[in-house]
């Protein structure tokens, strides 16, 4: 969005919303977010959260923080299970729920997140943008965007891509509320949700090199 309300918002007015709402969140969602750890600590272990790397705004790298979803067992020789074996139903419930995202509310109040922009994928991906899709990364990525409420883990690369660059180039206000009214109600239908063996997509790296 070029207009002057639409870069006010893009670059002050949308940092003041995130720190203000996140901070709320955490408050509010207190008793949730003990319950989620205390559960998450009895039936997959320690530690509670899930740490790695993301390229953030600028593609600046920052320390995303998840609820664990999966179990740390490994065959005879030390080597981790696949991830879809070390998925139980307590961590399908919590993808699922976006309950596993709640932690991330803290990577907004520090300011390497935003409530709505494009998710943070694996750093590894960044050689694999193509010059278009590395708009994605002039707003700070989001816990919910216009591609999860447009199809979720269910669209392809590509499309995911497109939407992400959509939202950049027409961020407001307005679309902002519309994708966290979506977000609602596709967590609550949990729609297009795809989790452990369901998620056939290739990961980015390995679509692109394919490709090539």
């Amino acid at each position: 969005m070029n207009s002057s309300k639409g870069g006010l918002y893009k670059r002050f007015i949308k940092r003041l919303t995130d720190f203000i709402l996140s901070l709320i969140a955490i408050i509010v969602l207190s008793p949730v977010l003990l319950i989620v750890a205390a559960l998450v600590r009895f039936k997959l272990g320690s530690p509670i959260l899930f740490k790695q790397e993301r390229p953030g705004l600028n593609e600046e790298i920052f320390m995303m923080y998840k609820f664990r979803t999966m179990t740390d067992e490994k065959d005879e020789n030390g080597n981790l299970f696949p991830d879809s074996e070390r998925l139980t139903k307590f961590g399908k419930f919590l993808r699922s729920t976006s309950l596993d995202e709640l932690p991330e509310l803290f990577n907004i109040l520090k300011g390497d997140m935003s409530i709505i922009g494009p998710r943070p994928l694996l750093v590894r991906y960044l050689p694999y943008y193509r010059k278009e899709e590395r708009l994605r990364s002039k707003v700070r990525p989001g816990i919910t965007g216009l591609a999860q409420v447009s199809g979720r883990n269910a669209l392809t690369w590509d499309e995911r891509f497109k939407t992400d660059v959509d939202y950049v180039k027409n961020v407001s206000f307005i679309l902002d509320v519309k994708i966290l009214i979506n977000t609602i109600l596709v967590v609550f239908q949990r729609k297009d949700i795809l989790v452990g063996s369901e998620h056939i997509m290739k990961d980015l790296d390995v679509e692109r090199k394919e490709k090539t």
